[in-house]
């Protein structure tokens, strides 16, 4: 492509740019693996010795990088390494990629599974010592019989049964459904805000992140350039009003040239198809910029062009991120050659070694020219936000031509032009041009709600540093009076990097990247070496979860680095988009502000069914163990809890997914990988509630006859009225307990944004209605009786009073009502009384608002049943919150992403797929423990036509 190759050398595999790149992005392990040659890992190939010095200096860049991504000290056996890096693939090689949510539900599931475990334990262990007590002991305590082999293995199977039902019980099979359902439905939703989800998990990692290292041109600004300052003949022109014949014509004829040839052909600028909009940039951007510059002067660029085809082009230096330079030679007439350069002014300036003045004339241009050029020009359009181009020229005039001008260069043959730096070199400045691309209105919003959301956001731009400060600065990611750090790609490699070595140390970099804002005049690798620090850095309580945009094929290995990367749908190149996670379909930065809260929303959404659903196990499994041990008998029986599962696994999950994100997400500040999925108020809130479900649950069984007039009737073979109130009472305060759930942050209002969620409305209702119908017509087939209307209402009220429960553990006041308020900054708490109101109740105040904790209580509930209102959430201890991330965790997470790729959506909704297939399969165990009717058997194979075979086993079974 540059015109000058003489040798085609193939196969050089890691050692070129291309394979750096793909090295970067983990493309390269499956070649090596399919040669099976001896072949140096990637990181040793691209490591050199101290005294080797490259002469290519983007070499040395992807080579410091490398090497701060991971890759040993140089000088290290470099075969050890090798095998190392080989084994550590082999370990990786089956696993999958974990989110942070991920991460997160594996430790849950653990967890629950541990519990779960201990408690079945605990049960077979009870159940053997009453079973051997009553059976063994002498009377009056047992029944002092013999010992049986047949009839004691029957009962030990019985008891395994039983335990391995509660283990079953309080796995949340539901939990993968949610998960998918959540995950489904975002995607769907977020493609509408402009964001093509590539990654499924991808959603719920944005919801996470921290930091956000976003470009400029066409994220942050509307990408539609145009010039509007020049600096020509000596004078500034603010504003564009001067004419091609304005000008001396050696200067304007030249610049038009320059702008036509010099560009890439493609690069146009169309009429509006609209009448009264802008004519439609094609191409370059810049390019289109200078183009339009050339219109506005009087001139059209195809009269230059048709003089020059592009296949009359003699030479072209393309632009690359080293150069910040396009420079294009051609033929000259009478002979002899014209080399026409355009790029960063400071970059073509420091090459230049003559100015045309106001004649048109060429004079010396040397160091203090150029720097009061820079301080009266180049500075102040930077500051203004524009992006400032230079243009230069040079002749090549054969010698013999005639006298020769000061800025001509004698010609004796034609010139080396593999040697760069002579070639472009003492050329002659035509000017300085200032590009305004206007910020997207809407991005100043989008960057004040990620900064209130607790998101930093980071500019990496290749434009002049006075540029960027500007444009950052315009977009609010500068504030007055804040302590930041705007830097130079080479001051920021200075300053991260050790002087002996040359490599990236975490120890320089924890020191650079928390002040800093802006990253100016950087290098594709440079973002790559920040992304990599941030996300390597222990610095933050709860590590860095950093998102990343992206459009050119060299960011690449930042796109894969990041925990989400963001791909510019309309100027991303395909390595881009193949490297992220989401592609912005407007290339837009407000997109990414969507995604966070459809990304914090998929994490609340999970969140939810955690609470509802847990709050429904705890009280499962305590009836489950009681009935078994106690009373030999259970008032909730399988055909009814299979219903309840149905409640929660689907019609539940399709609920609280399907949530539609708020303003209120960006309101508090990112989770980050450590924090626990079930915090402190959400424990608070499943053993609170549980608690009260419970109480009522032994209620209604030993007391039932007191309250609702029902008779006691433990042990009946037939539907009583008695366990039927006792199944409607739960499965009603289930139903209310999902309002609950909505609100998993401490909000008051449970209601809030209802009518938002239709579909939750509508499964609500649904479920009460179906419930209604097979208390009141289920008959043996559910094993229940119809209820009366007292019961009904009796049952409504335990419901209702779920909500109230709920309440009073927030410490809501239930007389006047406290005026909400925004979350202060500041956790602390402040106590007083409000002895207007009701001296018993004790004002609370922990950033979230007014808070009343009650000092009293139904008596009803009993005496433990205060203490989850009136205990702080504060003191409870840290080591009860379930599903935080370890740092050891977070370093294999982390290390396992070197090595394995990003899993597909196929298949990541086939692993969760099929583990809610196996839960699912595991949950219907629950049915081993009772013998069941045919009808109620013919019932059981409605709800699940797939599973005929292995219930009618299970039955057989039991």
């Amino acid at each position: 492509m540059e015109g000058s190759g003489r040798m085609i050398v193939t196969a050089v595999g890691i050692n070129s740019q291309a394979g750096i790149i793909f090295s970067l992005l983990g493309a390269t392990g499956e070649a090596e693996g399919a040669d099976g040659d001896d072949k140096p890992a990637p990181a040793q190939a691209q490591k050199r010795s101290a005294n080797d010095k490259p002469n290519d200096p983007e070499a040395v860049q992807l080579t410091a990088v490398s090497g701060a991504a991971g890759s040993s000290p140089a000088g290290g056996d470099g075969a050890t390494n090798h095998v190392d890096d080989e084994e550590k693939k082999k370990k990786y090689s089956s696993s999958k990629e974990k989110s942070i949510l991920q991460a997160k539900l594996t430790s849950l599931a653990i967890r629950i599974g541990n519990v779960g475990s201990l408690i079945g334990a605990v049960t077979f262990l009870v159940l053997i010592i009453k079973y051997c007590v009553l059976t063994f002991a002498q009377p009056p305590t047992g029944a002092g019989l013999e010992f049986n082999f047949t009839r004691d293995l029957q009962k030990f199977i019985d008891f395994v049964i039983i335990s391995v039902t509660v283990i079953v019980v309080a796995v949340p099979e539901g939990l993968p459904l949610a998960v998918t359902l959540s995950l489904a439905y975002s995607v769907k939703k977020m493609m509408k805000d402009n964001n093509l989800v590539r990654h499924l998990d991808a959603c719920e990692t944005m919801g996470n992140a921290t930091a956000i290292c976003s470009d400029k041109t066409g994220t942050l600004t509307t990408n539609r350039m145009t010039a509007v300052q020049v600096y020509l003949g000596g004078a500034l022109e603010k504003k564009i009003t001067k004419k091609y014949s304005d000008y001396p014509k050696e200067i304007s004829e030249m610049l038009c040239k320059a702008i036509s040839v010099n560009s890439g052909y493609t690069s146009r600028i169309l009429p509006a198809e609209v009448a009264n909009e802008l004519p439609k940039q094609v191409g370059n951007k810049t390019e289109c910029a200078l183009l339009g510059l050339v219109l506005d002067l009087g001139k059209h660029y195809d009269d230059y062009r048709r003089e020059v085809p592009e296949e009359a082009i003699h030479k072209i230096y393309t632009f690359n991120s080293v150069r910040k330079s396009m420079t294009t030679v051609i033929n000259r007439p009478g002979g002899g050659y014209i080399l026409f350069c355009k790029g960063a002014s400071e970059m073509v300036m420091s090459k230049c070694a003559f100015i045309l003045d106001g004649q048109g004339q060429p004079r010396p241009f040397g160091k203090p020219e150029q720097e009061q050029i820079v301080r009266q020009v180049i500075e102040p359009m930077a500051c203004d936000g524009l992006r400032t181009i230079g243009i230069a020229f040079k002749e090549f005039v054969p010698r013999g031509s005639g006298q020769l001008g000061p800025n001509e260069v004698p010609l004796d043959g034609e010139p080396d032009w593999d040697n760069e730096d002579q070639v472009v070199s003492r050329l002659t400045c035509i000017g300085v041009i200032g590009i305004e691309d206007p910020v997207r209105p809407e991005v100043p919003a989008a960057i004040r709600k990620c900064q209130n959301a607790g998101i930093c956001v980071r500019m990496v731009t290749g434009d002049n540093i006075n540029t960027a400060r500007s444009i950052a600065t315009k977009c609010g990611i500068l504030k007055p009076g804040e302590n930041f750090l705007v830097l130079e790609g080479k001051d920021f490699n200075k300053r991260i990097r050790d002087p002996n070595t040359g490599q990236v140390t975490q120890d320089r970099f924890d020191q650079v990247w928390p002040r800093l804002r802006v990253l100016a005049r950087s290098s594709p690798q440079d973002k790559y070496t920040l992304v990599s620090g941030i996300i390597a850095s222990k610095i933050s309580a709860g590590r860095e979860v950093v998102a990343v945009t992206g459009d050119g094929t060299n960011d690449g290995p930042a796109l894969k680095k990041a925990d989400v990367g963001f791909a510019m749908g309309i100027q991303g190149t395909d390595v881009a988009k193949e490297a992220s996670d989401i592609i912005l379909t407007d290339d837009n930065f407000s997109s990414i502000v969507k995604a966070v809260m459809w990304g914090r929303n998929v994490y609340d959404s999970i969140s939810k069914f955690l609470q509802f659903q847990l709050t429904v196990n705890v009280v499962a499994v305590v009836v489950a163990v009681f009935s078994a041990c106690v009373i030999s008998d259970t008032p909730l029986r399988a055909i009814q809890m299979l219903w309840v599962n149905l409640i929660m696994d689907t019609l539940a999950s399709l609920a609280l997914a399907t949530e539609l994100p708020s303003d209120e997400l960006l309101e508090r500040k990112p989770y980050g990988r450590t924090k626990p999925l079930i915090d402190t108020t959400m424990l608070r809130n499943i053993v609170g509630n549980a608690l009260y479900q419970l109480v009522i649950t032994f209620f209604l069984l030993f007391c039932g006859d007191k309250m609702i007039d029902t008779p006691i009737e433990i042990g009946s073979r037939v539907p009583t009225e008695h366990f039927t109130a006792i199944f409607n009472a739960f499965v009603l305060m289930t139903l209310f307990n999902e309002i609950n759930a909505r609100k998993i942050h401490n909000q008051r209002n449970i209601f809030s944004g209802l009518q938002r969620n239709l579909l939750f409305v509508l499964i609500w209702i649904t479920t009460f209605v179906l419930q209604i119908l097979i208390v009141q017509y289920g008959g043996m087939v559910f094993r229940t009786r119809g209820l009366e209307l007292s019961h009904w209402l009796w049952c409504l009220c335990f419901g209702f009073g779920t909500l109230v429960w709920h309440q009073k553990q927030k410490g809501v006041s239930l007389g006047a009502a406290p005026t909400p308020r925004r979350q202060k900054s500041s956790r602390e708490w402040r106590l007083r009384f409000s002895s207007a109101q009701n001296p018993e109740r004790m004002h609370v105040d922990h950033g979230y608002g007014p808070e009343w904790h009650s000092l009293s209580c139904l008596p009803v509930f009993g005496a433990a049943v205060p203490l989850v209102i009136t205990v702080p959430i504060s003191v409870l201890p840290s080591c009860l919150e379930i599903g935080g991330s370890t740092e050891q965790e977070i370093e294999q997470i982390l290390e396992e992403e070197q090595y394995d790729q990003m899993a597909s959506l196929t298949d990541v909704e086939s692993d969760i797929n099929k583990k809610g297939q196996v839960l699912w399969i595991r949950g219907l165990a629950r049915l081993q423990t009772q013998p069941l009717s045919p009808a109620q058997l013919a019932a059981v194979r409605r709800f699940s036509v797939a599973g005929m075979a292995t219930l009618a086993k299970l039955f057989r079974e039991a």
